[in-house]
């Protein structure tokens, strides 16, 4: 088993939300022992049965566990969101030392439901697929962006066997995220939005175009990804601007969480990165701004990405604002050999930004510096941000 970077709280009751195949399971039975955990898995169908019949039964099971019982893991919790009702209550009552940990894959349906979310009695970890710090030496470029980082790929034998894997992933998610949970009324549309959205994963969104690809119109494209977020199957980069207000009047980015994932909704399972290549280095860009984003979440800086284009498509791939240090510019390139002509993006911007700090993130394995602009090997450039 790999060593998860996130860092589950010791005492206190928490949420840990992920999207399914992520780990959860995994990485709460390897923390917590069975010695003084109570496990209750409501994917399991009878047990979601029993207790969205009657959920004062759950109260009942707990305080009939043996008092060396310390611990109460709850998977999936968004499929009986009552029970948090009575997690509160029990949270609140002296006599009951217990603590919670309650996983879920998706928000939607505890939003939509105006779940109670313990106020601020259990705070919220997230997991992600595995990171190329938790992968170590079994972490490989070209594997990664072929079939991404769920933990489930590192234990398949062969490509065959990935890719099925893949396939059947985002059948799962439409039947049983999406179809059983009732998340959209019509599933036709939102498969066909799935394949176009997958197909524009780390670009700038176009709702209007993907409206009209999917045959739906763009309110129908923003709620659905709304659906995505909720599902946690992606999430949005904003871009960069002086001001909040101004912020939201250009179109964010969107990120699915895995590049596996993503090329198994757009049907690009087949199609080789090949070195040197504009996949390969879409491919190369999404998987970088992945691990930002999770190494983030896990380290909880309070760092803040987004990207920066100017009205004439002058482009910046990652933006990292900092409280109380300088802007971080990332330019994430690919290739193997950086050069100073690649960067001129990045020194056009020298002068708008002359505190800012620069770098190119990319495969070239030897450190260079062009003036203000670090290049930096991008696990490097990871370690150093």
């Amino acid at each position: 088993m790999f060593q998860r970077t996130v860092k589950l709280p010791k005492t206190q009751s928490f949420f840990l939300f992920g999207p399914r195949g992520s780990g959860k399971s995994t990485l709460l039975n390897d923390r917590f022992s069975v010695k003084d955990t109570h496990f209750i898995n409501l994917l399991i169908p009878s047990e979601e049965d029993r207790f969205a019949r009657s959920p004062e039964l759950f109260q009942a099971e707990i305080e009939a566990l043996s008092p060396k019982i310390t611990n109460i893991v709850v998977d999936e919790i968004q499929k009986v969101p009552k029970l948090l009702d009575l997690v509160h209550h029990m949270i609140e009552t002296a006599k009951n030392k217990r603590r919670f940990i309650l996983t879920g894959s998706s928000a939607r349906k505890l939003k939509r439901g105006k779940a109670n979310l313990l106020a601020g009695r259990a705070v919220t970890k997230n997991l992600f697929p595995l990171t190329q710090l938790e992968l170590a030496d079994a972490f490989d470029l070209d594997s990664a962006l072929a079939w991404g980082t769920l933990p489930k790929i590192f234990s398949l034998e062969n490509d065959k066997e990935r890719m099925e894997f893949l396939q059947t992933y985002a059948l799962t998610y439409l039947k049983e995220e999406i179809q059983l949970e009732q998340l959209v009324r019509n599933l036709d549309p939102f498969r066909r939005f799935l394949e176009v959205a997958a197909q524009s994963d780390g670009k700038i969104v176009n709702y209007l175009n993907i409206a009209r690809d999917t045959g739906t119109d763009s309110k129908t494209v923003k709620s659905y990804y709304g659906v995505l977020e909720d599902t946690l199957l992606g999430f949005y980069l904003e871009s960069l601007h002086t001001s909040v207000r101004k912020r939201i009047k250009v179109s964010p980015k969107f990120y699915f969480f895995d590049l596996g994932v993503s090329r198994a909704l757009s049907r690009q399972l087949t199609m080789k990165a090949a070195r040197s290549t504009s996949y390969y280095g879409e491919l190369f860009e999404r998987l970088v701004v992945l691990e930002l984003y999770r190494q983030e979440s896990y380290l909880n800086r309070e760092y803040r990405l987004t990207f920066l284009q100017t009205e004439d498509d002058a482009e910046i791939d990652v933006v990292v604002e900092r409280p109380g240090k300088p802007l971080a510019l990332i330019e994430i390139k690919s290739t193997h050999q950086v050069r100073q002509d690649m960067l001129r993006r990045l020194a056009h911007f020298q002068k708008d930004f002359p505190k800012a700090s620069f770098y190119c993130f990319s495969n070239d394995p030897i450190e260079k510096k062009f003036g203000k602009i670090s290049a930096l090997p991008w696990r490097k450039g990871l370690s150093v941000l």
